[in-house]
C-alpha cells in the first residue's frame, strides 16, 4: 500500500511539474560532484564515430564513466562496458536501468513528464529547469544532455574529463537516425562553447 501511494504522489508531482516534490526524492549538485572530487572522468558520447576507434579499454579506466540516454555500446572495443553515471533525457524501462546499473541516474530533459518511475527508484537527481534554462539562452537554442553535462562537470573538482563521441552531430548520432536540420540543438554553437571550455579549463580534453 505504502508503495502504491509514492507512486500516486510521483505521478502526481510529474503532472504537475512539481520541481520541488521531484527534487525531493534524489540529491542535490553539491551532494552528486563529491562523487567526483579528485577522480579522472569520462563523458561518453553518442557520436557514431566513436564506434570506428578502440577507446573502449581507455574509457573503462577512468575512475567515472558517464553515458547519455540510451547509452548505446555496440561493442566493448570501442565504447568499453561501465556505466556510473547514466544522464537522461529519454524514457528508460526498469530492466533496461538495471542491465546498465548506474550508481548515479541524473534526468537532464525540461520535460518532466517523461521522467519514469524507474529512475526515481535508484539513487537520482533532478537538473534544475534555471540551469537549462540558462544554457539554452546562451545557446539560443535547446541544450544538448552532453553539453548540459559538460556545463555541470565544469563546476566539479574532478582532476581530469576526458569528452569520448563528441563531434557535434559531425557522423551523426548512434542514438537515433534524424540528421541535424530535424533536432531542436545548435550544434554550432555547442562546439563554440566547448572549444572555449578547452582554452579555460585545462582539465578537459575532447578525444578525437
Amino acid at each position: 500500500m505504502a508503495g502504491a501511494l509514492d507512486w500516486l504522489r510521483f505521478r502526481l508531482a510529474r503532472a504537475t511539474r512539481n520541481d520541488a516534490a521531484l527534487a525531493a526524492r534524489g540529491i542535490g549538485e553539491a551532494q552528486a560532484l563529491a562523487d567526483l572530487a579528485g577522480r579522472r572522468v569520462a563523458l561518453v558520447g553518442n557520436a557514431r564515430a566513436l564506434a570506428d576507434g578502440a577507446r573502449g579499454a581507455e574509457i573503462d579506466a577512468h575512475d567515472v564513466v558517464i553515458r547519455i540516454n540510451r547509452a548505446p555500446m555496440p561493442a566493448a572495443r570501442s565504447h568499453g562496458t561501465r556505466t556510473d553515471w547514466l544522464a537522461l533525457a529519454v524514457r528508460m524501462d526498469g530492466p533496461t536501468l538495471d542491465r546498465l546499473n548506474p550508481r548515479l541516474v541524473l534526468w537532464m530533459s525540461h520535460k518532466r513528464k517523461r521522467l519514469p518511475w524507474a529512475a526515481v527508484q535508484r539513487r537520482f537527481r533532478l537538473h534544475p529547469q534555471a540551469e537549462i534554462a540558462r544554457l539554452w539562452r546562451a545557446l539560443g537554442a535547446q541544450p544538448t544532455t552532453g553539453l548540459m553535462l559538460i556545463d555541470l562537470l565544469s563546476r566539479s573538482q574532478a582532476t581530469q574529463i576526458d569528452l569520448y563521441g563528441f563531434d557535434f552531430f559531425a557522423s551523426l548520432s548512434l542514438s537515433g537516425r534524424r540528421t541535424a536540420d530535424r533536432v531542436p540543438h545548435d550544434f554550432a554553437a555547442e562546439a563554440t562553447f566547448v572549444d572555449r571550455l578547452l582554452l579555460a579549463d585545462d582539465r578537459f580534453h575532447l578525444i578525437r
